[in-house]
């Protein structure tokens, strides 16, 4: 079967990618993508970790952008979600065991594709779930990538009327008692989508549009809420990323980028996780929220400044 991207007027496809899918060390089918510079001088490879109930498709127009500076893609759907296989015959549920299985596919994406068909020098740009998946598997990689920009990265959830620490005992208690499968919060996407005026993730209407079309076109492509196994999962690797002696093993050198109005993870948690790494520095945009990528223009020129001022690219070869 030939795979393809969902090609829509409002989200076109890049026409000069690849498209295949990789066995995960479990077996699972894991759909990714590769996108190759098309400007010199040829920067490297940008390895794009996505978000929770984000896929491929969502990140056409940061492709476009990264390849103008010279830089190729790789993508993959995580496990789970997008068009990778999925891990509950109900594909609306947001669902994972353990962020170690995410990190495995990472590994597993960067020994089967990255390394063999990928341009180096490696670099990293992560949103949220996948910012914090990229800090799980820093020690691994750090033979592998040379710098990190992460965004928004998922360290702590905001706006909760319980701890993390809470949430956690929370949802392990659910988890035992076999109700892993459970939405948290949210439940199936409603048809036609979310209202612009309820959403937490961007100030910008077009580009809200732009993903709502492009889920409506593909609806197996998009995810419901988390279960109690995602969240409870995702508060323990949080939890293990914000321990210091964890943090002190993080040696690449990365770039938070944190947004000023974000309602979904919390900002001071983000800073006060780059003020503990010794590689650690951060950005923080005022104003912009969460999906800082897929924001307003006057957030996201001041992201790609950002990362222009952090992976510049000089000693990569023409």
């Amino acid at each position: 079967m030939t795979e393809s991207l969902v090609d829509i007027p409002e989200n076109p496809a890049p026409d000069w990618g690849e498209v295949e899918r990789f066995s995960a060390h479990d077996g699972r089918s894991i759909r990714y993508a590769r996108f190759p510079a098309q400007t010199r001088p040829l920067r490297g490879t940008v390895v794009i970790l996505a978000g929770r109930n984000e896929c491929i498709e969502k990140y056409f127009e940061t492709i476009r952008e990264l390849s103008a500076r010279g830089f190729g893609t790789a993508i993959m759907d995580w496990r789970g979600q997008g068009d990778s296989e999925r891990l509950l015959r109900d594909r609306a549920r947001g669902y994972v065991t353990s962020f170690d299985e995410y990190v495995s596919d990472l590994e597993k994406f960067f020994d089967d594709v990255v390394l063999p068909d990928c341009r180096g020098p490696y670099y990293i740009l992560g949103h949220s779930t996948g910012s914090l998946i990229g800090l799980l598997a820093t020690p691994r990689l750090f033979n592998r990538v040379r710098r990190m920009v992460l965004v928004a990265p998922l360290v702590e959830f905001v706006g909760l009327p319980v701890s993390m620490t809470a949430l956690r005992r929370m949802t392990a208690v659910l988890y035992s008692l076999g109700l892993g499968t459970l939405y948290v919060s949210g439940g199936p996407r409603p048809k036609g989508g979310y209202p612009f005026a309820a959403n937490k993730l961007t100030t910008d209407l077009a580009r809200f549009t732009r993903n709502t079309a492009l889920f409506n076109q593909a609806p197996h492509l998009a995810m419901g809420g988390p279960t109690v196994a995602w969240v409870h999962a995702a508060c323990i690797a949080a939890e293990r990323v914000r321990d210091p002696d964890f943090a002190a093993r993080l040696h690449i050198p990365t770039l938070f980028v944190a947004a000023g109005g974000d309602e979904v993870v919390s900002t001071p948690a983000i800073e006060a996780l780059s003020r503990t790494m010794r590689s650690g520095s951060v950005v923080t945009i005022d104003g912009a929220r969460h999906e800082i990528l897929q924001e307003a223009d006057i957030y996201r020129e001041q992201f790609w400044a950002a990362f222009d001022a952090f992976i510049p690219g000089e000693d990569a070869e023409d």
